[in-house]
Order: structure tokens, then C-alpha cells, then sequence
């Protein structure tokens, strides 16, 4: 039907058939995020055209690219094509929910991935659910559901890993000079005062009392 999306796997000769009345779109896995099991897993999938949700969105996004052939080489068409891909990414994470839910083993690798990038982007402040998910092409609900898995929440583990680099940061001698409230804000803490009461709940000092008593033993 005039609109349905069809996910093929392109290493398979039996997919290399289609011709008459298909348009196709090729991304390689690395860019959608995912595995060549998981692309296996959605080989053959359709996509029945609707008239919302992100495969609605996806399959109208690209039939407004099919025809623009002097977009091809420009750089407007450049972004457009990176924007149809962040598209399908969002789709196929969509697709693949259940699969991966099934999957501890990929779950636990997925996870593992999210906690490295958490870990390198602790000092931006505007990090959250929402643009970690976007990052690994899954939704949030996907990403609170490996979380949860492990016994705790996206927040609660940003907030734990900025507290104990704040700690470390704290009782450096290097940052004896370094108020207290400039290290909560270079680890993305805006208010000194909420992370204070963090710090304390934590590890039962306050953050000036932990300087104080890491400065008197250095």
C-alpha cells in the first residue's frame, strides 16, 4: 500500500529482488544504533502507513525527499538526509522495544554504552533522559526500563556520579583555593544550597566540612 515502509537487510540475496513501486532509503546499522542481530530481527517488517506516530511521521518525511534530486549534493539536502535518518533510528528503536526488553544480554550492553556516555557528559547541565535516549536512538521509555532492570533510575545515577566526582573534586589539593559552589556548578549543580542537602544526605558532611577535613589531612 501506497506509503507502507518495508525494513530490509540488504545482505540478504532474497531482498535484493524488489524493484517496480519501491523507493529505497540504504543506512547502514552503525548509523540507526544498532546490531546486525537487531537488523536481522527486523528484516521484512512493514510498516503499514497511518496517520500519526513515528512511522506515520517517518514514511511522510521520506516521501517529500523522493524527487528532490537537486537537493542531492547541496547542503540543505545534507541535513535533511541526516534529519530522515534520525527519523528511522527513532522508528526502528520504536520496533525494536520488545525485542531488546526479551534480550538481558543486549539490554546489559546497551546499558553499559549509556553509563560511558553519562560519564562523559557529567558536567553539561542540560543532560537528561531525554537526550541521552535521543543519543542511542531508543526511546525514554526503553532507557528507564534498563535502568529500572538495575535497580535504580536514569536521575538517581546522574545525580550519584556527579556527587562522587564532586566529593573527589573537593578534596583535591589542587582545588583547596575553589569554592564549593563553583565545583557543584562544574558538575552540573545550579543550586549550591539543593546540593548541599545532597552532599550531606550522601555522605553524612556537608561539602565545606569534607573540604575542611580532606585540607587537614593532606
Amino acid at each position: 500500500m501506497a506509503g507502507d515502509l518495508v525494513l530490509l537487510d540488504a545482505l540478504r540475496p532474497e531482498h535484493h529482488g524488489h524493484n517496480g513501486g519501491f523507493v529505497f532509503f540504504r543506512i547502514s546499522c552503525s548509523q540507526l544504533g544498532i546490531t546486525g542481530e537487531e537488523a536481522r530481527h527486523l528484516a521484512d517488517t512493514r510498516v503499514v502507513s497511518a496517520v500519526s506516530g513515528v512511522g506515520a511521521l517517518t514514511s511522510r518525511f521520506l516521501g517529500a525527499l523522493i524527487g528532490e534530486d537537486e537537493l542531492r549534493h547541496s547542503a540543505s539536502g545534507r541535513q535533511l538526509s541526516l534529519n530522515a535518518v534520525d527519523l528511522v533510528a527513532l522508528l526502528v528503536a520504536e520496533l525494536l522495544e520488545p525485542y531488546r526488553s526479551e534480550s538481558a544480554v543486549g539490554g546489559g550492553e546497551m546499558l553499559a554504552r549509556i553509563r560511558e556516555y553519562i560519564e562523559e557528559n557529567l558536567m553539561d547541565p542540560d543532560m537528561s533522559p531525554e537526550s541521552i535516549a535521543r543519543a542511542h536512538h531508543i526511546s525514554v521509555r526503553y532507557l528507564h526500563k534498563l535502568f529500572q532492570r538495575d535497580g535504580t533510575t536514569v536521575s538517581t545515577w546522574i545525580r550519584q556520579r556527579r556527587l562522587d566526582s564532586c566529593r573527589a573534586d573537593l578534596g583535591r589539593f589542587s582545588n583547596r583555593r575553589r569554592t564549593v559552589a563553583a565545583v557543584a556548578q562544574r558538575w552540573g549543580f545550579a543550586n549550591p544550597s539543593h546540593f548541599s542537602r545532597l552532599f550531606r544526605q550522601a555522605y553524612g558532611v556537608s561539602p565545606s566540612e569534607w573540604q575542611t577535613a580532606t585540607s587537614a589531612h593532606g
